[in-house]
């Protein structure tokens, strides 16, 4: 803390110090519109030449330099085909990690048809 005889903090009476809050308060708020717009202004430069030069970013692009993957495939939404019956938010398309109230249920012996979803497979045919 600086020990300026303008800036005294611990000896400044309450009124200026809240005086002093408030002013520093509207320089910041200031400052931050000022840099918010600078940036959405510079993002928007990138965006343009990313359009240009790349002939169409795609959603899921990094935007890092040198990212020449190719965007990400669209899958299509999976049904969910397994339901843990003492808390029915709870499902699995059968796709990806076993949850760990199937596996846990597993363990103990229970199979995995008693959690299937009965509409699930009749929406395939």
């Amino acid at each position: 803390m600086r020990k300026d005889k303008d800036t005294d903090l611990v000896s400044m009476p309450f009124d200026e110090l809240w005086r002093l809050h408030e002013d520093v308060t509207k320089v910041l708020a200031e400052r931050i519109v000022a840099e918010k717009r600078q940036l959405e202004k510079r993002l928007a430069q990138i965006n343009r030449s990313a359009l240009t030069n790349g002939g169409g970013a795609s959603k899921r692009s990094s935007g890092v330099a040198g990212d020449d993957r190719p965007p990400r495939r669209h899958y299509p939404r999976v049904l969910p085909k397994y339901r843990n019956p003492s808390s029915p938010s709870q499902t699995w398309s059968g796709r990806g990690k076993t949850p760990h109230w199937l596996a846990n249920a597993l363990k103990k012996g229970r199979k995995i048809d008693d959690f299937r979803i009965v509409h699930a497979d009749k929406t395939r045919e």
